[in-house]
């Protein structure tokens, strides 16, 4: 069951030296094996960007991603791009940077679109019950995508306790992402 640890300003802060030290106690704690540099009110983006591809660069085990921007992430060496379910016209883009492209999807019909694009994994949410991410839907809608796609598939929202990753690895799926799970 692989672990996608996702970024947020609420918690990792936007003061460079502080992100750093954060960033770095939370990849030894939880040991993900993919990450996210999200934060989409950050007026200086592209530098902490730059500090998080630095930081998962120090772990072998840690494939760095940058969110929406396929041209930065190429930029600073992250190993790929997170493109939002409006960027199914990026992927193609991103593939041709060499980049591992994770792209979110709301429904099956999403997943199977970027299924026939190439990418190389999928988040699909909300699975839990998450803060204004609209109606869950649940383990039993995971392993019915899961019986019909190809594609790598992340479980996404709501997974704040071993309680829901527990719930994620009876499934197939490819592993759980998460931004509250990895406080």
């Amino acid at each position: 069951m692989k672990k996608y640890l996702i970024t947020s300003k609420e918690f990792y802060t936007d003061t460079p030296a502080v992100f750093r030290k954060i960033l770095h106690e939370q990849l030894v704690k939880h040991l993900p094996e993919y990450a996210l540099y999200r934060d989409k009110s950050n007026p200086n983006y592209a530098t902490q960007a730059e500090h998080f591809t630095e930081v998962c660069a120090q772990f072998m085990d840690v494939k760095s991603f940058i969110h929406s921007d396929a041209d930065l992430a190429k930029k600073l060496g992250a190993d790929g791009v997170h493109l939002t379910s409006s960027q199914f016209s990026n992927v193609e883009y991103a593939l041709s940077l060499g980049l591992e492209v994770i792209i979110s999807c709301h429904t099956h019909e999403e997943v199977f679109k970027a299924e026939k694009l190439g990418v190389n994994v999928v988040t699909y949410s909300p699975i839990f019950s998450t803060p204004g991410k609209g109606e869950p839907k649940g383990i039993e809608d995971l392993e019915a995508l899961l019986k019909v796609c190809k594609v790598k598939v992340f479980a996404l929202g709501g997974i704040v306790s071993q309680a829901e990753v527990e719930a994620v690895e009876n499934t197939t799926a490819y592993g759980f992402a998460s931004i509250r799970y990895f406080y």
